[in-house]
């Protein structure tokens, strides 16, 4: 490893966790609440932008910062126990800290929520900052010194390249693998099991380079 431990930023959803489940599920409880339809299915296939943006799609905007509150409120009874982690999540995370390496996880969901699932999944990240989509990543990817960021959205690919970081892509999410090669992604992954292999080898290439 170079002498100041390689940073690799995480997205969540879709990323390390398939949250499509738990979100769908919380969709339902506050569609049954509220009696507005919300259409789950569909909102599951557009995972990624911040919540405002979806429910949106549903409710006039000004029940929006009611009902995002009220979605938060409900989302750890609906939304933990059924979402699985991504096939290599785990494995992803402990292969940045197994060469010495720190991992951290910067997502668009609301931070509590986002250590829920993580604890919950028992995937033990260095630092999880929530709250922030596409450029916005930017800001804590380089507040934390990280030269990697991996995500499944256009807008994670914007977060990397806007933090100057190297963007992976793994086309788990709703955007096809040729999209990402599109916005910018420098490397493209199938999924998360391709990611500690595609590590070890680019770790050993900027301890060469260094």
């Amino acid at each position: 490893m170079p002498s100041q431990p390689l940073t690799v930023g995480f997205d969540l959803d879709m990323t390390l966790i398939d949250s499509r489940p738990g979100i769908h599920a919380a969709y339902q409880a506050l569609s049954a609440e509220t009696g507005t339809y919300i259409d789950a299915d569909l909102a599951v296939t557009r995972l990624g932008p911040p919540l405002e943006l979806e429910l949106a799609e549903w409710f006039p905007e000004d029940r929006i910062p009611a009902m995002r509150d009220r979605y938060r409120e409900i989302y750890p009874t609906y939304a933990i126990e059924p979402s699985p982690a991504m096939a290599g999540a785990a494995e992803a995370v402990a292969a940045v800290r197994g060469l010495g390496g720190r991992a951290i996880v910067v997502t668009a969901k609301n931070q509590p929520d986002a250590v829920r699932h993580l604890v919950h999944l028992g995937i033990e990240p260095d630092a999880v900052i929530g709250w922030l989509w596409a450029e916005a990543k930017a800001d804590a990817l380089r507040e934390h010194g990280a030269s990697v960021y991996v995500g499944d959205h256009v807008g994670d690919v914007r977060g990397a390249l806007a933090a100057g970081a190297l963007s992976v892509a793994v086309p788990t999410g709703p955007i096809g693998a040729d999209e990402l090669r599109a916005a910018g992604a420098g490397v493209v992954l199938g999924d998360l099991t391709e990611f500690p292999a595609w590590f070890e080898g680019y770790a050993a290439e900027v301890t060469a380079g260094a």
